[in-house]
């Protein structure tokens, strides 16, 4: 029986027995098996390529970047900077961009020979001197900075060199491609990417945090008309200083905004102070005869006048010691239509007196002249306004005189004269398309209408004859005021300007010039008429075409009709008519 058992064939000597059966080479077991096996290579595969995948990634960081790890585990403030957004113009005009730029750093501890090393750095990097470079270098720091955003030539320089001890980081350089064109709007950023001036400052967190370009409103074509144009003026009345602004009536848009002189934005840091004050946005100024326009508005929409009224212009007014007196007066009754066309102060005062102080800054404050803009640029003026407003106060800034203002005021006031009566917030940022903008009425639809007409009146046959530009259909208004000089006014100095705007049948865009300090030339005064309004007249003629506006007969009965103001003057003249 042991034999047996010991010879059975069935199983090993030792073991248990178990049935007798054939060795499991064949069936589901087999296939088990291959399954399990099948899964193990997976899996082995996949922590093969996850393995791969990391490894990769280790080599790229250690390899490619690891020149940006080692500057900033040295200094913390040598990580490259995050670009800043592109800053184009309505039609995708590039205005401001980001370069890559090499900067030299150095770990002091690693440098030999400082004093050599300094000597031959000065003569690549000639904006820092030998002293300082060599004070650098032998600092106990870790990390110097030795020059920023260097050009390629210095690049190549400092690596012939072959000094241990001195490196490059990858920086962001911002480059502005239309140097000084739109410098007071663009602004600028300094050498950490941080906004100083213009819109870099006023969407800076923007500008750091957005992918695409942030789009502003003007057109760099109409920004080239507007300076050009402005520049010509100031050269040829050799005036101190000037500025203008284009704005969209409809929206509120800046379409060009110019401040004279300015300065290359590529080279801001050499800039003369004078160049890089906004006179269009954070000067203020007395504009003089403009001020008719919100003061007759004024008188119109409270019904306190109408075009037919009439005011006794025939001798100067005498209150609180001053006088109010016209430059050229007719020394007779004028209706509202001849005080707008010949600019007369007496009857615009009398009017403001008529209609009251608190409705004269009512309205001054609905149309936005008695507070700062709400607007994108940092470089904004605060209006300065009579304290106490008293009764002297309420006639001469009827004409413009004792209230100061922005440019920027000056056009978003007309717009809303011009337009129907809304006044629109004014924007350096170019509205969404086919978004309805949100106004506010500060003017009938019928007031708005008459001072269209009055505007045309001016150009057609008052003081803004200068600004006609024929076929657009031009109206606007002169101003002049005597500047301010040590608590008195200055009759030699003046700030002489122009608000036109067109086509007065249907308006669509305010252009604005002004001249500081302009000199009177034989045959030409200093006046706005004389050296602002020709320079609208131009601006208006390069830019209809651009913008799409075509010439039309001035003379058509449809137009004349919508424009024709009546005059009850005594000589029975029909102002604005034939």
């Amino acid at each position: 029986m042991s034999q047996l058992i010991g010879d059975n064939p069935c199983r090993p000597r030792h073991f248990r027995p178990a049935p007798c059966g054939p060795a499991p080479t064949e069936g589901p077991a087999k296939d088990a098996l291959e399954i399990s096996h099948t899964r193990l290579l997976i899996a082995g595969a996949l922590f093969v390529l996850a393995f791969m995948t990391i490894a990769a990634r280790l080599i790229e960081v250690g390899g490619f970047k690891s020149a940006d790890l080692h500057i900033a585990r040295l200094h913390p403030a040598a990580k490259p900077d995050i670009a800043r957004a592109d800053i184009v113009d309505r039609n995708g005009t590039l205005l401001a961009t980001t370069l890559d730029v090499p900067s030299l750093f150095a770990n002091p501890k690693q440098v030999q020979d400082k004093r050599g090393t300094a000597h031959a750095l000065a003569a690549i990097l000639p904006e820092t001197s030998e002293a300082e470079l060599y004070a650098r270098l032998t600092s106990d720091k870790s990390f110097v900075w030795l020059g920023r955003q260097l050009t390629p030539r210095q690049e190549y320089a400092v690596n012939q060199l072959g000094i241990p001890g001195l490196d490059f980081a990858t920086e962001g350089k911002r480059v502005y491609p239309k140097g000084n064109l739109a410098a007071h709007v663009v602004g600028y950023s300094g050498i950490d990417n941080n906004g100083l001036a213009g819109i870099e400052r006023g969407l800076d967190d923007t500008l750091k945090m957005q992918t695409g370009p942030v789009q502003l409103s003007i057109d760099a074509r109409l920004q080239y008309i507007l300076r050009s144009e402005t520049a010509r003026q100031m050269a040829q009345f050799e005036a101190q200083a000037a500025t203008g602004l284009i704005m969209d009536v409809h929206t509120g848009e800046v379409l060009a905004l110019v401040s004279l002189p300015d300065f290359d934005l590529n080279a801001a840091g050499s800039a003369k102070p004078e160049a890089m004050f906004d006179r269009a946005t954070l000067g203020v100024y007395e504009v003089g005869s403009i001020f008719k326009i919100f003061n007759t508005a004024m008188a119109l929409d409270a019904h306190t006048a109408t075009l037919a009224s009439r005011y006794d212009a025939t001798k100067p007014i005498e209150i609180a010691g001053f006088t109010i007196h016209d430059d050229h007066p007719l020394k007779r009754w004028l209706s509202v239509p001849e005080i707008f066309e010949y600019s007369s102060n007496i009857g615009a005062a009398k009017m403001a007196a008529e209609a009251g102080t608190e409705r004269q800054r009512d309205m001054l404050g609905r149309l936005g002249l008695l507070h700062a803009p709400s607007f994108e640029l940092p470089e904004l003026g605060v209006p300065m306004i009579p304290r106490p407003w008293l009764p002297i106060s309420t006639m001469t800034v009827a004409f413009g005189h004792g209230i100061s203002v922005s440019l920027l005021q000056v056009a978003s006031a007309t717009s809303a004269a011009i337009n129907g009566g809304m006044l629109y917030p004014p924007t350096i940022l170019k509205r969404p398309d086919g978004v309805p903008v949100q106004g506010q009425r500060v003017l009938s639809p019928q007031t708005s209408t008459d001072m269209r007409k009055l505007l045309r009146l001016v150009v057609e046959d008052g003081t803004g004859k200068y600004a006609d530009a024929p076929g657009y259909v031009v109206g606007g208004k002169t101003g002049t005021a005597e500047k301010a000089e040590n608590g008195r006014y200055a009759t030699h100095a003046l700030m002489s300007s122009f608000v036109g705007a067109f086509p007065m049948n249907d308006p669509r865009y305010v252009v604005i010039v002004m001249l500081d300090e302009p000199k009177p030339h034989p045959g030409a005064s200093a006046t706005g008429g004389m050296v602002a309004a020709p320079a609208v007249a131009r601006i208006i003629e390069r830019m209809a075409p651009i913008v799409g506006i075509q010439p039309v007969d001035e003379n058509s009965p449809e137009i004349r009709r919508s424009l024709m103001v009546g005059s009850p003057s005594p000589q029975g003249r029909k102002l604005a008519a034939n």
